[in-house]
């Protein structure tokens, strides 16, 4: 039934639209296609996982967040939720925010919103059964939280429903100042009995905020995430249906939202969010299957986009990247845990033949983690031009890295002549990496043969394929790069090695994977290369690459700088950047310009990278 209604669904809009894109449909529907397939899982604030169609499902059916980004990236106070934020210092160093929501706030079913519904969203982030059903969540700011994950209080010290209307969050001195403080004070409501059986309230006590009335468990925490039908929201949608067989998503306004910072409601009646595959998405936009093709990045598909504006029928909006497309590594097994490696891929890659041949003209190559629209990136042209490493393309010198390192061996542990290279390593270095060879004589031999994760029908692994696995210099160079392709979503569970979708994803496999990412108005990668074990295992660092100054930078750059301190910030920031760029644990590919396309009905569509689709179709309207 699902299927056929998808099926009408598209005819429907094959015989409303003009095949040029023309005329808009009476119901003001938008279809979106979207290159990544909804997973389904729109749980609260990212805990889980956080790919591109899922984000932003959970962005157009959440919001009233005291704090928000504008247009420009600036965070600012959410008027329609509150008047404002109050902040205390206080004597032990900590830092306490108070907000007051505004009465009359009522989720997507009619039932009021109170404070309570914000301290929810920290008892149930913080709890031990978020942490057991997978939740990442850092516990480290909040003061009590870490005791309150952990199960060694029953109540939240640092969270206060102070009155029907007002909660109070206070973050421990370590972590004051931060550079995008603001932010601290800001929560998500949340309806609780989507995420208990049991009929639990929120309550204050003299340690903290609490649930009374039952406890939360692991097994309904991680249902909550992937509810759609019965789903009780607040932002400017609702769920309609969500298919991940089909890959679609129907989202309906919601009659009782009351509208964004700016009191900004949609006019779009219905949006739908498809899957659409590269190799057909312009096909399905010119007869009407879709409508929005966004952030348009490779080269072949922009100028496809600019030919049929040309034609008539169709507008497009582009804007500087606020991110990067990259080679990401794991560098704690395999071949990938050495630096040497890491650096003779790079050098084995021509990656601005690579940014010209993918982007054509509409990106370039970046350095490191950082995106061309960045203000940071902008204001530190002189410095990294002085100091940082770019991997020009160099086989010559991706040999010389190979051999100084160690890899000087044949399979049988003779001198190296050709073929793949191999290395003596130590047990510890060996691991349970499965194509190691042990020798008659105890010692253990590792090939130069990288496991290559990449998604399915994606051009930037095509590329890849042709310019670097099956290069003849990678070759050369006794290196092997083995590409599995695979969904998305299967990457991201390998890449998050989360053995709770399949015990086979919590095995170390892949030591490459290629994906992009953009990053939010708050540039903060404080835990993304973490050391903590507990952080490691919640799936922060990713990359699994353990150095302490790295680590030091990236809290640095962000806690203990005053949100005044901007060019404290900008230093802090180009230290971090160097820093990784010297390590490498991941090979920025380029920074682009996004396009995106839409039909020329759709008006007042203003898109950037510090204003995405999520939040600008809030603002389009449908020509009359």
């Amino acid at each position: 039934m699902k299927k056929f209604l998808a099926l009408l669904l598209a005819v429907v809009m094959m015989l409303s639209l003009a095949a040029c894109g023309g005329e808009a449909s009476n119901d003001t529907r938008l279809i979106y296609g979207s290159t990544t397939e909804v997973s389904g899982d729109i749980g609260p604030g990212a805990w889980w996982t956080n790919n591109a169609t899922d984000k932003m499902i959970r962005d157009l059916i959440n919001d009233y967040q005291p704090v928000v980004t504008n247009q420009g990236g600036e965070f600012v106070i959410n008027e329609t939720v509150c008047g404002g934020v109050e902040s205390v210092a206080n004597d032990d160093g900590s830092k306490t925010f108070t907000v007051k929501i505004n009465e009359g706030l009522v989720f997507s079913n009619g039932e009021p919103i109170t404070a309570a519904n914000y301290v929810a969203y920290a008892l149930i982030g913080y709890s031990p059964a978020a942490a057991e059903a997978g939740a990442k969540l850092s516990a480290e700011q909040v003061v009590g939280a870490k005791e309150y994950q952990a199960g060694e209080a029953d109540a939240l010290a640092g969270v206060r429903l102070v009155d029907e209307y007002t909660y109070s969050i206070t973050i421990s001195g370590d972590y004051v100042p931060y550079f995008y403080e603001l932010s601290y004070a800001s929560l998500t409501p949340l309806y609780i009995p989507m995420y208990a059986s049991a009929e639990l309230t929120v309550v204050d006590t003299e340690n903290g905020a609490k649930f009374e009335g039952g406890e939360l468990v692991a097994s309904e925490l991680d249902a909550a995430r992937w509810m759609y039908a019965d789903a009780v929201t607040a932002g400017p949608y609702v769920i309609k249906s969500l298919d991940t067989g089909a890959l679609e998503t129907v989202l309906e306004i919601n009659e009782n939202y009351a509208g964004n910072f700016e009191g900004q409601k949609p006019s779009i009646n219905q949006l739908v969010i498809v899957k659409s595959e590269v190799a057909t998405q312009f096909d399905m936009l010119k007869t009407g299957a879709i409508d929005v093709l966004d952030s348009l990045s490779d080269g072949n598909e922009v100028n496809s986009a600019l030919d049929l504006e040309a034609q008539g029928g169709y507008k497009t909006v582009n804007f500087e990247r606020n991110g990067y497309g990259k080679i990401q590594f794991q560098c704690d097994f395999g071949p990938t845990q050495f630096q040497a490696v890491r650096h003779a891929i790079a050098y084995l890659l021509d990656r601005n033949e690579f940014a010209n041949t993918f982007c054509q003209g509409f990106g370039s190559v970046v350095h490191g983690p950082y995106g061309l629209a960045m203000w940071m990136t902008k204001e530190s042209t002189d410095r990294f031009e002085a100091e940082m490493n770019t991997y020009s393309y160099d086989p010559a010198k991706a040999v010389e890295l190979l051999v100084e390192d160690g890899w000087v061996l044949d399979a049988e542990g003779n001198e190296y002549v050709s073929g793949v290279r191999y290395k003596e390593v130590t047990a510890e270095e060996a691991g349970d990496y499965e194509l190691n060879v042990t020798l008659a004589d105890g010692r253990i031999l590792m090939p130069l043969h990288i496991k290559w994760s990449s998604s399915e029908a994606n051009p930037v692994s095509e590329l890849l394929v042709t310019m670097l696995s099956n290069g003849q210099q990678t070759a050369d160079a006794g290196m092997v790069i083995e590409q599995t392709v695979m969904s998305f979503d299967e990457l991201l569970n390998y890449m998050y090695r989360d053995a709770t979708q399949g015990d086979q994803y919590g095995v170390k496999t892949y030591g490459m994977y290629n994906l992009a990412t953009n990053f939010t108005p708050a540039y903060d990668q404080s835990y993304s290369f973490s050391l903590d074990p507990e952080y490691v295992a919640a799936g922060w660092n990713t990359n699994y690459i353990f150095d302490k100054e790295l680590d030091q930078l990236s809290m640095d750059m962000v806690y203990g700088v005053d949100p005044s301190d901007r060019e404290g910030y900008l230093k802090l920031w180009q230290d971090f950047i160097l820093k990784w760029n010297e390590l490498l644990p991941e090979i920025p590919l380029y920074s682009n310009v996004y396009y995106t396309i839409y039909p020329d009905w759709l008006e007042n569509f203003e898109e950037s990278s510090l204003w995405e689709f999520q939040q600008a179709i809030l603002y389009a309207t449908v020509a009359k």
